[in-house]
């Protein structure tokens, strides 16, 4: 999926808040808009290079978009609006499920707003389910992903809705979108929010199918290439 029409190289100096960075273009420190509110401070280190796109608001304060990040030799797509488009694109075209049919963003079910809401034709008939989708920016040496990168109740609260909505009867999914190329696998980040981790396991045992797609990255665009698996007990998986 193309998501970007303009991207160029920068230099990323600092990031003053969570919201913006000051970045080296073209030999001048540029305030930029960060399209990722969470830390990313493995990320985000001073003298990485990271890729910019041209704001098309000319009224805006600040003329580039942080979307993409240089990482220990990979480029790491950081652009928090981008996983519900992939995820969006990935659904509809039938690589993540079959039968799908009638995807819906944005649906309420009880006291949360999950990313989608789908139907879809199986053997047994028509079910209907929901699916949350979250973006992966963390990742160890070994191409091990993590999430969270930080404390997250909203998302214990929307892994625990899942797992009520799959006892009511509803299929429901939470895809983690890996928005790196060179990935092997995805664990819960125990070591920072364990509640989070424990939910994780509670949804898996209730039947919450757990997805972690990893994107092929480049500087204009990010899509699902192919899936690893979802590890829950803390143990890589064998090479």
């Amino acid at each position: 999926m193309r998501l970007y029409r303009h991207p160029r190289p920068a230099t990323f100096l600092s990031r003053p808040n969570r919201f913006i960075a000051l970045c080296d273009v073209d030999g001048e420190s540029t305030v930029c808009h960060v399209k990722n509110t969470g830390r990313c401070r493995e990320l985000l280190i001073p003298g990485a290079r990271v890729w910019l796109e041209p704001s098309e608001n000319p009224a805006r304060k600040t003329a580039f978009d942080l979307v993409a990040v240089e990482n220990r030799g990979y480029l790491v797509n950081m652009d928090s609006q981008a996983p519900n488009k992939i995820f969006g694109e990935w659904l509809a075209s039938g690589g993540c499920l079959t039968g799908v049919e009638d995807i819906r963003p944005e649906q309420t079910y009880h006291g949360s707003r999950f990313d989608f809401a789908y139907s879809r034709c199986t053997p047994d008939g028509l079910v209907h389910g929901f699916a949350e989708v979250k973006g992966v920016t963390l990742f160890d040496d070994g191409g091990m992903a993590y999430f969270p990168d930080a404390p997250t109740e909203r998302g214990v609260r929307h892994v625990r809705e899942l797992a009520d909505a799959c006892r009511a009867g509803y299929e429901a999914m939470l895809c983690f979108i890996l928005q790196r190329t060179e990935a092997v696998a995805l664990a819960p980040n125990d070591a920072t929010h364990p509640a989070f981790g424990q939910a994780l396991r509670d949804a898996a045992a209730a039947g919450v199918m757990l997805r972690a797609a990893v994107c092929h990255v480049t500087p204009d665009s990010c899509a699902v290439s192919h899936e690893v698996p979802v590890i829950l007990n803390g143990r890589r998986p064998e090479p």
